[in-house]
């Protein structure tokens, strides 16, 4: 799959110090990718986009409880 086209993105709670974040790229027909911000070359998370969506929801979820 070519990836050239893939239009990444951090989470708006992602904060500006180079801490852990993954970054998204949602753009691409039937597939959500995703990867470490720090390592952009160690490799690609490659997932569906009701995967990614489920997710997301759970995190969501998760984040809601604290």
């Amino acid at each position: 799959m070519d990836l050239t086209g893939a239009q990444w993105r951090k989470s708006t709670k992602s904060g500006n110090n180079g801490g852990s974040c993954v970054e998204v790229a949602d753009n691409l027909p039937g597939v959500v990718l995703v990867r470490d911000t720090k390592d952009r070359e160690g490799g690609t998370l490659r997932v569906t986009p009701s995967s990614w969506q489920s997710f997301v929801d759970l995190a969501k979820q998760i984040g809601s409880v604290g």
